[in-house]
């Protein structure tokens, strides 16, 4: 191990027992180490490490979610957070369903608020405490959180400038030309004719 590995290493061990059951897991990656928390104890995993001595994590750099359309509880919050003292990075995840809010860490972080709202735009994870959850990205009105999986690739209406109306309009959407059928095969694969250059890779 490295020394830095070696100081990840114990940081996690330090984390883990200090939070206790607040704490599902940590692992040391690639990158860096990872910590997986309870949903509902959130704000005490990052006032922890904001504030503890070995930690002083106290710039958050994002919050993103991640989908999961297949689990039970199909999302991930992600947090990054950074120790500038300690030239530090550390991420925490924690796991939430579309109906089950995670509790706002903006009270502990002032810059986690566009981070939160983006999370709820785009995914529809939802947070309690937050002072203004609002869309940020999409349009007004729009119908949808377009980064989950099981978001129509098209859409479900779209925006354009009428000039007969003066105004933004809003149609359902219409596709001038049918999505193509791929068959995920390659192109020298599974065809009945011969594609040009074909004779070199058989040795003719």
């Amino acid at each position: 191990m490295t020394e830095a590995t070696t100081e990840a290493a114990d940081l996690g061990q330090h984390i883990a027992a200090a939070l206790g059951p607040k704490v599902r897991a940590v692992a040391l990656g690639v990158d860096m180490l990872t910590v997986e928390a309870e949903a509902a104890a959130i704000l005490d995993v990052l006032a922890f490490l904001r504030d503890d001595a070995a930690c002083q994590f106290v710039n958050i750099t994002d919050i993103a979610g991640v989908d999961y359309p297949n689990r039970e509880k199909r999302f991930d919050v992600v947090y990054h957070l950074l120790s500038p003292k300690k030239n530090r990075r550390i991420r925490v995840k924690v796991e939430t369903d579309e109906v089950t809010p995670v509790p706002s860490a903006t009270s502990l972080f002032k810059g986690a608020d566009w981070f939160e709202r983006e999370a709820y735009d785009l995914y529809g994870i939802l947070f309690t405490g937050h002072p203004d959850l609002r869309r940020i990205l999409t349009d007004y009105g729009f119908d949808g959180h377009p980064l989950r999986k099981d978001f129509p690739l098209t859409g479900f209406v779209e925006v354009r400038y009428d000039e007969a109306q003066k105004r933004v309009v809003y149609e359902p959407v219409r596709l001038v030309q049918e999505f193509r059928n791929f068959d995920f095969l390659s192109p020298w694969e599974g065809t009945d004719y011969g594609l040009p250059g074909d004779e070199k890779a058989r040795g003719n």
